[in-house]
């Protein structure tokens, strides 16, 4: 026991040291623990070589950390996802696991026989690292956008597959489909009951102990274990348990407060799965990094092919069909869980799973570094990929006019460079008080789901990238009277409204310019570039919750918020 409370103690000391260099040097965390467990593991400094400790530290950040993998897996948003999500996410991972297993069986990785190396590998490979995406996405305000939200649920998806695969997992060395459907009854069984109590018994216990935030947490952790323990009885895994625990909780009142209160508590056990993954890699042998590099490199290839081809097939343009094969380009932290499973049943050799871990390291550092430059590498190869003959939206959509050039023709008097919400809603708002105005605009955006329901309500939109000065100059905007750009720099991706300006009156010396400003310190700079007007969306958001306050006060805002519903109603905006 106190050997375990030492063997902690170095984990975390480690973890955190390592951890500041990471955050000091933009690398990812998760990076840092496994140099931390390797540095005072038995193939480091042999400070920790209990492998009973390393085995308790590693088994219980497991199961914390499929609990909350679980608890963040919503199953609302799976029903709702569209069918371009669910297309796409179907063909990253059944077309990944093909080539995958062609691939690791082709190079001579054991695929049967008691040794399913090519088949871990292939479900490794297949799945893509939920903290990495949604950190980098989330520094650069890509949530929200066409291929953030495909990058999402294209996760949630493979959180599914992952899940699936846990089941049969156990019964790959007695695949009989007898054997495999027990193993999928038994998960059934357990998830029916899971989300049985979770839907009419702990709501109402959670409901008594809703002001005491530990017993909360308590719950919460018992639950966890509950479901884990039984799991462990019906010949499935604690690990499988856990996270059908956290997958229950999702659909239930208060998981975002137990989320809240378990997140610290997961974050340890995290940092101490991750550091005790790091105890097992050796110094790597040549072979070991050969194998590394051949996983990481199948994994960039294949995730591209395999993201980027449904995407394309479903006409999303190859800007939203690169972005997220480019983000979803990396092993996940969940292939190793779906690895250390395989070692533990003796399904996959050491070296291979040693190899999968270089792998992940590898991704994990160059995937953040190509997130972050997504935009300037989708730009970079979208030339290419027009020049073998793949075609893009803007090359010919079957609503050109005579004398268009490539389907759409030259802007119109009024043109609108970029759209989201506000443009969204201006055009609700011209189309309500003075509809024959929007025969006299254009639309310029590349986001495929703006362009084609643009296209269905007859206006007029071109395909195109507004921070590429050529396509400022193929729209003709140097003819238009009034060009508005109302998307602000936090999310205009290769240009600020500064250089677009710039660029607009460079093309167009006559024509009024409407620019947005994050800042009000960026008025006069967007003024000296050459805008007409300037917007500050902050003041008309003052403004209106003025007229909400003046509403309260005087005792009327039962009305102003029927005004409003009202209005609301009214409205057939693009990007609700």
């Amino acid at each position: 026991m106190h050997e375990l409370i030492r063997d902690i103690t170095l984990c975390i000391l480690f973890a955190w040291m390592l951890g500041l260099l990471a955050h000091f040097s933009r690398q990812p965390l998760i990076l840092a623990y496994l140099i931390a467990g390797f540095c005072i593991g038995p193939f480091g400094a042999g400070w920790v070589h209990s492998q009973e400790s390393i085995g308790v530290i590693s088994e219980l950040g497991l199961i914390f950390m499929l609990f909350m993998i679980g608890l963040e897996i919503d199953l609302k948003k799976i029903v709702r996802a569209g069918k371009v999500i669910l297309f796409a996410a179907g063909g990253q991972l059944v077309g990944g696991c093909l080539l995958g297993v062609l691939f690791f069986a082709g190079i001579g990785l054991p695929l049967g026989g008691g040794h399913f190396d090519a088949v871990y590998l292939c479900v490794a490979c297949a799945l893509s690292s939920t903290v990495i995406i949604v950190k980098v996405l989330y520094e650069k305000r890509e949530l929200d956008t066409l291929p953030g939200r495909i990058t999402l649920g294209v996760l949630v998806l493979q959180d599914i597959f992952a899940i699936l695969f846990l089941a049969v997992q156990p019964s790959l060395a007695n695949l009989q489909a007898s054997v495999i459907l027990l193993s999928i009854g038994r998960v059934a069984v357990l998830v029916a009951a899971a989300l049985l109590v979770s839907r009419y018994v702990l709501p109402r216990l959670f409901h008594q102990i809703a002001r005491r935030p530990e017993l909360i947490l308590l719950g919460a952790l018992a639950w966890c274990f509950l479901v884990a323990e039984t799991a462990e009885r019906l010949s499935l895994s604690r690990e499988m348990g856990a996270l059908i625990a956290g997958v229950s909780l999702s659909t239930f009142p208060y998981a975002l407060d137990v989320t809240a209160k378990v997140t610290t508590l997961r974050d340890f056990f995290i940092t101490l799965f991750f550091v005790a993954l790091g105890m097992t890699i050796p110094i790597p042998g040549l072979s070991v990094i050969g194998l590394a590099l051949m996983i990481a490199a199948f994994t960039v290839v294949s995730r591209l092919v395999t993201t980027f081809a449904p995407l394309y097939l479903m006409k999303q343009g190859l800007r939203a069909s690169l972005l997220p094969a480019l983000n979803l380009a990396q092993i996940s932290e969940f292939s190793l869980v779906v690895i250390q499973t395989g070692v533990a049943d003796h399904h996959i050799a050491a070296q291979t799973a040693n190899a999968a871990s270089f792998a992940f390291v590898v991704l994990a550092v160059l995937s953040t570094f190509a997130m972050s430059r997504s935009d300037e590498i989708t730009r970079w190869a979208i030339g290419p990929l027009k020049r073998i003959g793949l075609r893009d939206l803007d090359h010919g959509n079957g609503h050109a006019e005579e004398g268009q050039e490539d389907g759409h023709g030259e802007a119109r008097r009024i043109v609108i460079l970029g759209f989201f919400r506000a443009a969204s809603a201006l055009l609700a708002e011209i189309e309500r008080q003075t509809p024959v105005l929007l025969e006299q605009i254009t639309v310029v955006d590349f986001n495929p789901n703006v362009y084609q329901t643009l296209l269905s309500r007859g206006l007029h939109v071109i395909y195109g990238d507004i921070s590429n000065v050529d396509t400022l100059l193929h729209a003709g905007i140097g003819k238009s009277e009034m060009i508005i750009l109302s998307v602000p720099d936090s999310l205009l991706k290769g240009a600020t409204n500064e250089k677009l300006v710039r660029h607009v009156r460079a093309l167009n010396p006559s024509a009024l310019i409407v620019a947005t400003a994050d800042l009000l310190a960026d008025v006069g700079a967007l003024y000296e570039a050459g805008a007409s007007y300037v917007t500050v969306t902050r003041l008309s958001d003052a403004h209106e919750l003025f007229t909400v306050i003046e509403a309260a006060q005087a005792g009327l805002l039962a009305d102003k918020r029927a005004e409003l519903d009202q209005r609301l109603g009214e409205r057939r905006e693009v990007l609700p």
